[in-house]
C-alpha cells in the first residue's frame, strides 16, 4: 500500500466516480405485501383479488372535511363538498388515483359523522396501482396542492389521510430523519475522534473515507436489488449511515491505534503502516467477515424486507472492509507525521489509571466479576420475556403531521375499519354455490370477533369467486385488528365457508399477521444459522473449540439483556403497547456480529498476554489495561452513531437507535471488557482447547517472552496479534 498509495487512492476515487454516475438510484418500498411470499393467505387472497377482480375498489386516499370554526356542516356546506368533489376528480385520473370522489355511500347519503360535524370523502386507487412506489406518493403530493386551490377561502379543512398519504408522510419523515442522523453521526464521530487523537485530519479521515465508501456501497446495493429483485424498506438508507460511518470509524481506529504505537517506538512512517496493517489487518479482517456473516444470514429469511436489507447491509461492510485494508493505510502513508497535526501529543505514552486498576480487579477476583456482569445482564435479559412485537407502522409516524391528524379525526368519528375495509375472498372454482350458502357465510363473519360490517358478496363476471368486505372494529393497522384477523375472523372464515370453496382473508391486517408468522418462523433459522457460521469462524481463527462457544453465550446473553432493557425503557417506562415487531433481528445481528467483534479483540489480547508467560490471572488483568481503551473509544463511538438515530422523532427509528446503542455499550463495556476476559481468567488453559494457542511460543514477529515488543498503554488493539 505505501509503494501504490496513489494508485490505491485514485482507484478508489475513480470506483466512486463512476458508481454515482452509472449505478441505479436506491429505492425503498412500504407495500408489506411485498414483503410476503406467495404462499401465505394474505397474498393468496390479493392475487385472487387481481385475478378474478379487477376492477375491485380499494381506497388509497380519505379526504376528512370539516368547518374551520369546528360547526356542524350545514346542508349548503355538504352541496359545497358535492362540487368541490366534481371539481377535484377529473385531476385524479392519474397513476395512482381513480377520477371519482365518493363521500355518499351506496344509498346516497353523505358520509356523516353523527354530531354532523365531519365528512369523509373516498378517493378510489387506479386499477394495478399498489399506491406504495414513487409515483404514488408524487400523486399525492399533487393531490394536496390540488385541494388547497380548490378549497381556497369556502371556509372548508379539508384534510388527506388514507395508505398514500401515509406512505407519503412516512417517506418525507423518513428523509428527514436521514439527514438529522447524517449530521448528528458526523458532528459525533469528529467530536470524539479531536478527544481521543486531537488531530484535524484525523477528524477528517473517517469523514472522506465513509464518503467515498458510502457512494459505492450505495451504487453496489442498487445494483442487487435491481438484479436479484430484493425490496428494501424505507429505514434501510438511515442504517446504512450509522452502519458505515460506525463501523467504518471502528475499523479506522483498530489501524490508528496500532499506526501510532509504532511511530512511538520510534519507526519510520512507511514502516509503521506495514507494520500495523500486517498487525491490525487480520483482526480487521477477521471482524469484518463476522459481520458480513451475520447480515447475509438474512438471506435465509422468509420475509423480503430482510433479505434485501441483510445482503445490502453486507455489501456495505465488505466495501468499509476494502477501504480499512487499503484506502487508510494509502492515505496515512501519504501523509505521514502530519496526520496528528497540530497534537504533539501522540509522541507521548499516557498513562491510564482507570484501565490499570480495572484490569487488576478481573485478574485480582474474576469469579465476582464473571458473577456480577453476568448477573447484570441476565437481570436485564429477564425483561425480554415480556417483548410484545408490534405492527402498527403508523403509530411511528410523528405528531402533528396531516395524515396523521385527519386519521385521528377520522377513527374519533367514524368506525375504525371504516378507512380500509378488509377483503374476504371466496374461490368457488368448480363448486355449486347457493344464494343461501353465500348468506350464511355472511352472517357467520358478522358474527365474529372484531367485525362491526359486512358488506357483500360481490361475484366475480365468471361466478368463479365472490368478494366480501369487512368493516372492522379497530384501526386496520393497529396490533387488535391483527390479532382478531389471525384468529377468530379467519378461522371463522374457513370454517363458514361454503362446501367446495375456500377462503381467504387478506388486507393490511391479514398481512401483518401473515409477517408475524413469518418472523417466528425466522427467529428459529436465521438466528441459528448466523450464530453457527460465527462460531466457525471463531473455532478456525482461534484455533479452539472451547472458546467460541462461551464467546457466543456472552453475545447471545448481550443480546438477551440488550431487548430487555429495551422493554424496560419503551414498554414499562415509556407505556408504549409494544416494539417494532423487527427489533430483535436488528438487535440480534448488530449485537451478536459487533459484539463478536469487541470479543475478537479481547480475547486475542487475552491469548497474547498468556503467550508471554502469564498465568490466567495475571494475563486476563494486562488484556483489559491494554486493550480496554481501545475497545472502550471504539464502542463509545459506534454506540453514539446508533444513538443519532434518536434525533429522528420517529417512534421505530428511535428505539431501534436505543435498542443499538445500549446493546452496543453491554457488548463494550460490560461483556467484552469484564465478563469475556474474567470467564477466560477462570477457565484458563481449557479456554484454548485444543490448539492451545496461549502457549509461549517465538515467531518471526517476536512475539512470546524472548521478543514481546513495548506496551502502549492505550492502543494496542486487541486482536491484532492473532495466529498467523
Amino acid at each position: 500500500m505505501t509503494r501504490f498509495r496513489w494508485f490505491v487512492i485514485a482507484g478508489w476515487i475513480l470506483l466512486a466516480a463512476v458508481v454515482v454516475s452509472t449505478a441505479p438510484a436506491l429505492e425503498s418500498t412500504q407495500d408489506n405485501s411485498e414483503f410476503l411470499p406467495d404462499h401465505y393467505e394474505s397474498i393468496q387472497a390479493l392475487q385472487l383479488q387481481e385475478e378474478k377482480f379487477s376492477d375491485a375498489f380499494s381506497p388509497g386516499a380519505i379526504l376528512v372535511i370539516e368547518r374551520e370554526d369546528g360547526a356542524a356542516l350545514t346542508a349548503e356546506d355538504q352541496a359545497e363538498v358535492g362540487t368541490f368533489a366534481q371539481e377535484l376528480a377529473p385531476e385524479l385520473g392519474t397513476d395512482t388515483f381513480q377520477p371519482a370522489v365518493f363521500f355518499q355511500d351506496e344509498q346516497g347519503k353523505p358520509n356523516l359523522s353523527e354530531d354532523g360535524t365531519v365528512l369523509f370523502a373516498v378517493i378510489p386507487l387506479a386499477d394495478g396501482a399498489t399506491g406504495y412506489d414513487t409515483q404514488a406518493f408524487d400523486d399525492g403530493r399533487d393531490l394536496r396542492e390540488e385541494i388547497d386551490e380548490l378549497t381556497g377561502d369556502s371556509g372548508l379543512e379539508v384534510r388527506a389521510t388514507g395508505a398514500v398519504l401515509q406512505g407519503l408522510d412516512s417517506q418525507e419523515s423518513s428523509e428527514q430523519t436521514l439527514v438529522i442522523v447524517g449530521i448528528a453521526t458526523i458532528v459525533l464521530i469528529v467530536g470524539l475522534l479531536a478527544l481521543i487523537f486531537r488531530s484535524v485530519l484525523i477528524c477528517l479521515l473517517p469523514i472522506v473515507t465513509v464518503g467515498i465508501v458510502s457512494m459505492i456501497a450505495t451504487g453496489a446495493i442498487a445494483w442487487a436489488n435491481d438484479l436479484f429483485d430484493l425490496k428494501a424498506d424505507a429505514s434501510v438508507e438511515q442504517i446504512l449511515v450509522v452502519v458505515l460511518y460506525g463501523v467504518g470509524t471502528d475499523y479506522i481506529l483498530f489501524f490508528l491505534f496500532r499506526h501510532r504505537e509504532r511511530l512511538r517506538q520510534g519507526a519510520e512512517v512507511k514502516d509503521a503502516v506495514v507494520h500495523s496493517l500486517d498487525r491490525a489487518g487480520e483482526a480487521i479482517a477477521s471482524a469484518g467477515g463476522a459481520v458480513i456473516v451475520a447480515f447475509m444470514a438474512l438471506v435465509l429469511s422468509s420475509l423480503s424486507i430482510f433479505r434485501a436489507i441483510g445482503p445490502a447491509l453486507a455489501i456495505a461492510v465488505f466495501v468499509t472492509l476494502l477501504a480499512a485494508l487499503t484506502l487508510v493505510p494509502a492515505v496515512v502513508s501519504l501523509l505521514g507525521r502530519a496526520l496528528f497535526w497540530p497534537s504533539k501529543s501522540w509522541q507521548k505514552e499516557p498513562k491510564h489509571g482507570t484501565f490499570v486498576k480495572l484490569g487488576r480487579a478481573v485478574g485480582r477476583r474474576p469469579g465476582v466479576v464473571a458473577l456480577v456482569s453476568g448477573g447484570v445482564m441476565t437481570v436485564l435479559a429477564l425483561f425480554a420475556l415480556s417483548f410484545n412485537p408490534s405492527f402498527d407502522f403508523n403509530s411511528s409516524l410523528p405528531e402533528g403531521v396531516e395524515s396523521t391528524e385527519a386519521m385521528e379525526t377520522f377513527q374519533a368519528n367514524f368506525s375504525a375499519g371504516a378507512a380500509e375495509p378488509v377483503p374476504v375472498l371466496v374461490d368457488a372454482e368448480g363448486a355449486d354455490v347457493t344464494e343461501a350458502q353465500l348468506g350464511e357465510f355472511k352472517a357467520a363473519l358478522e358474527g365474529a370477533r372484531g367485525v362491526d360490517a359486512v358488506a357483500g358478496p360481490v361475484p366475480s363476471e365468471d361466478g368463479s369467486a365472490f368478494q366480501y368486505y369487512l368493516t372492522l372494529a379497530d384501526d386496520p393497522v393497529s396490533d387488535a385488528a391483527q390479532d382478531n384477523v389471525a384468529g377468530p375472523i379467519r378461522d371463522t372464515a374457513h370454517d363458514a365457508a361454503p362446501e367446495g370453496t375456500e377462503a381467504y382473508v387478506g388486507g393490511t391486517p391479514g398481512i401483518f399477521a401473515d409477517m408475524s408468522s413469518a418472523m417466528a418462523r425466522d427467529y428459529k433459522v436465521v438466528f441459528p444459522v448466523a450464530a453457527g457460521v460465527i462460531m466457525l469462524i471463531l473455532a478456525l481463527l482461534l484455533r479452539s473449540l472451547v472458546a467460541p462457544w462461551f464467546l457466543m453465550a456472552a453475545v447471545g446473553l448481550g443480546f438477551a439483556a440488550t431487548l430487555g432493557l429495551t422493554v424496560i425503557a419503551f414498554q414499562n417506562i415509556g407505556g408504549e403497547p409494544g416494539l417494532i415487531f423487527m427489533l430483535p433481528i436488528y438487535i440480534y445481528l448488530f449485537v451478536t456480529a459487533l459484539g463478536t467483534d469487541y470479543n475478537i479483540l479481547m480475547i486475542a489480547r487475552l491469548r497474547e498476554e498468556a503467550r508471554e508467560g502469564r498465568d490466567p490471572h495475571d494475563a486476563a488483568s494486562q488484556a483489559v489495561t491494554h486493550a480496554g481503551p481501545t475497545i472502550g473509544a471504539a464502542g463509545i463511538i459506534l454506540a453514539g452513531t446508533f444513538a443519532s438515530l434518536m434525533l429522528g422523532g420517529n417512534t421505530l427509528i428511535v428505539s431501534m437507535g436505543f435498542a443499538l446503542a445500549v446493546g452496543i455499550l453491554i457488548v463494550a463495556f460490560v461483556m467484552s471488557m469484564f465478563f469475556t476476559p474474567s470467564l477466560t481468567s477462570l477457565l484458563g488453559h481449557v479456554a484454548w482447547w485444543p490448539g492451545h494457542g496461549d502457549e509461549a511460543r517465538d515467531d518471526a514477529h517476536g512475539h512470546g517472552p524472548a521478543g514481546g515488543e513495548p506496551r502502549d498503554g492505550d492502543e494496542v488493539p486487541a486482536g491484532v496479534d492473532l495466529v498467523k
